[in-house]
């Protein structure tokens, strides 16, 4: 099996910091010293170049490990909902009773969609 880049989960992960930091694309760029076609080529589903994509891991503290899935091996379900459990209740602006509520609504969700998925409707 081969490896793949989500330049998509990339790019919204980017976005949210961007959001949380309350700064314009064109800010990121200039932060994370790439040019601002880039970050717009990747809006557009585009992957970017190598030296693009440290350059935003170091400006958002992602790790581009993260991005990387096997064709064919979706990630184990488990794992995805501990990671947002793990978030959601690190979340800084939100507390815990919040966090508790979106960690319920996310898993129900969830579950919705993969039975369904499962169920091929």
């Amino acid at each position: 099996m081969s490896n793949f880049f989500d330049a998509e989960g990339f790019y919204a992960a980017l976005d949210a910091i961007r959001r949380d930091r309350e700064v314009s694309w064109k800010k990121v760029a200039e932060k994370a010293k790439i040019s601002a076609s880039t970050l717009t080529r990747m809006g557009q589903g585009k992957r970017p170049d190598v030296d693009s994509l440290a350059a935003l891991a170091s400006w958002s503290g992602l790790d581009v490990s993260q991005f990387y899935r096997e064709t064919g091996t979706p990630r184990a379900q488990k794992d995805t909902l501990a990671e947002i459990t793990t978030l959601l209740r690190a979340d800084r602006h939100i507390g815990g009773e919040d966090a508790q509520t979106m960690e319920l609504m996310i898993k129900t969700l969830y579950e919705d969609m993969r039975k369904r998925r499962a169920d091929g409707t």
